[in-house]
């Protein structure tokens, strides 16, 4: 007891050590990386990009030239994920026929950027698996894919809405009991001139423009397709007059947004995306362990330093103002 005493009487006269000692308590407590339980949102997000042939229109201005909706759309997907914070996780899943394939699960996206951004980069149309486009029908696939990940996730589809082949009576989705969609954002992309659709061959070179027969009535028999796997079909637009004019369809996006209960907005402007996105409700929220090793060794830090300073350190500075100011009057 006696020694207790003697040791609190010598850091009471000794505020420097006691202080250097406190610094080397906090650095000791935040090497074992104590952590306290605290309920935060987790944002999690699923990019789905629409990869079919209408994608390759050239209605799009990216650095002062005209580019396709389809590079306009790559780089939009890349400054979105350049735009999240770390802790936030993001899965790339590509679409075309009536359903989509994910290229992984959602990733944390400080840890895997590269990985990210690279898979984006390499997206292309000659990766789709049916020449259709059948937005409308995706919608309980991407449902689906994001029932098996591990966990929730929000979806974030980036398309222009074009409907390959046109809907009718017969071959309209019945949507009344899907209810996947809720808080879903859909990126239109695109502009509201007609702009006929390039056909290409496996080399990506030029060899026509679709015409309003093939798209009208078999849109299906394209580069890739499951219906004529392991064949092409090259016809393209005898004239200018026959070229299939395509352009972003807003109203339908608008309307099927509505109908599954999503958010739509026009993927013309970076801020207007990240907003959309900012105001959607967070994937899910849970109990994480928030680190206090930073604070820890912050708070030795100060310590550390306040350690070395004079114990009234505004008196002293005042002194020494004080002092110098003498000086200066005297010699003058």
């Amino acid at each position: 007891m006696r020694l207790t005493r003697r040791l609190l009487n010598y850091l009471r006269h000794r505020l420097d050590v006691a202080l250097l000692a406190l610094a080397l308590i906090l650095l000791i407590a935040a090497l074992l990386k104590p952590t306290v339980p605290v309920k935060r949102d987790i944002y999690s997000y699923m990019l789905v990009a629409d990869i079919s042939q209408s994608m390759n229109a050239p209605d799009m201005r990216l650095g002062g030239k005209d580019v396709s909706r389809l590079v306009y759309m790559k780089d939009m997907m890349r400054r979105v994920v350049a735009s999240m914070p770390c802790g936030t996780s993001v899965s790339i899943s590509v679409f075309a026929g009536v359903t989509i394939a994910a290229m992984y699960q959602p990733l944390e996206v400080c840890a895997n950027y590269a990985n990210i951004q690279d898979t984006i980069s390499n997206m292309d149309w000659r990766m789709a698996w049916s020449g259709n486009s059948r937005i409308r029908s995706t919608l309980p696939s991407i449902a689906r894919t994001i029932r098996s990940f591990p966990a929730p996730a929000q979806v974030v589809l980036f398309t222009d809405g074009e409907e390959a082949p046109r809907l009718h009576a017969f071959n309209t989705e019945n949507l009344e009991s899907f209810q996947g969609g809720a808080g879903w954002l859909i990126v239109g992309i695109g502009s509201d001139k007609g702009t006929p659709i390039p056909k290409l061959d496996e080399q990506n070179q030029l060899i026509g423009f679709w015409s309003n027969e093939s798209f009208a009535l078999q849109p299906g028999i394209a580069q890739i397709s499951e219906s004529n796997i392991g064949t092409r079909d090259d016809n393209v637009a005898v004239s200018e007059t026959d070229r299939y004019q395509s352009r972003l369809d807003e109203e339908y996006l608008k309307t099927l947004s509505a109908e599954v209960e999503a958010n739509y907005v026009r993927g013309d402007n970076l801020q207007s995306v990240l907003a959309a996105m900012k105001a959607q409700k967070p994937a899910r929220r849970e109990t994480a362990g928030f680190e206090l090793r930073w604070i820890l060794a912050a708070l030795a830090a100060l310590t550390f330093v306040t350690a070395f300073l004079p114990r009234h350190p505004v008196q002293t500075l005042r002194a020494a103002l004080a002092s110098r100011l003498r000086k200066r009057v005297v010699t003058s």
